[in-house]
Parts: C-alpha cells; structure tokens; sequence
C-alpha cells in the first residue's frame, strides 16, 4: 500500500529554520516527480516546490525561491524541504506529494500533513 508520511514540521520563529521530511513506501520512488504543497487557513492548496523524478530540476512557488530548497533521496525513499528565513505568512499544513503520468492516466498520492507555525 502506498504511503507517504511526513515529519519535521512545528513552531518556529520568524527568520528561524525547518526541514521537512516525506518518507516513501509501497512504490517506485524515483519514477515520481515529488513535491510540497501547502495550505494555509482559509485559503487554497497551493504548490511551494518540486522536483523531477531524476532529481534533475526543481521549481519553486515565487514566494519561497531563494528561502526553500528541495531535494531527494532516493535511497532513502525520502524528499525533503529544507525552509529558511521563515516568515509568519509561510504558517500552513504542509503537504507531500508524489505523481506518476503513464498512458494508464496519473497515479497520484498524497500525504497527511504536517503543522508549520511561524510565529513570535
């Protein structure tokens, strides 16, 4: 059975650190093109960052380029994101997500979530 799980998240304070982790099982990992997305209270889901199945290219949500990094370890089934610089308006449920196109249609998985709070 597919799963992601994720970890890492919690209280920081504005300017302060987090990484994130999103462990993998029940699937071929490095065929997926992971990614985070994040959704604050009353707003909508939206991509933060992501990155290829070859781990060779990554984009980024404007709002979190040069702060937020993602990467990959595909021994580990692992993808991470490794957020700088925090500020109070990055407060949301942050979500992990893998995705695979084949001529079948996507398969798709999501995680559960985890809590960021920035806050002073």
């Amino acid at each position: 059975q597919a799963q992601l799980v994720e970890s890492g998240g919690g209280l920081v304070q504005p300017g302060g650190s987090l990484r994130l982790s999103c462990a993998a099982s029940g699937f071929s990992f490095s065929r997926y093109a992971m990614s985070w997305y994040r959704q604050a209270l009353g707003k909508e889901r939206e991509l933060v960052a992501a990155i290829t199945s070859a781990g060779g290219s990554s984009n980024y949500a404007d709002s979190v380029k040069g702060r937020f990094t993602i990467s990959g370890d595909n021994a580990k089934s692992t993808v991470y994101l490794q957020m700088n610089s925090l500020k109070p308006e990055d407060t949301a449920v942050y979500y992990c997500n893998a995705v695979r196109k084949t001529g079948w249609g996507p398969f798709e998985y999501w995680g559960q979530g985890t809590q960021v709070t920035v806050s002073s």
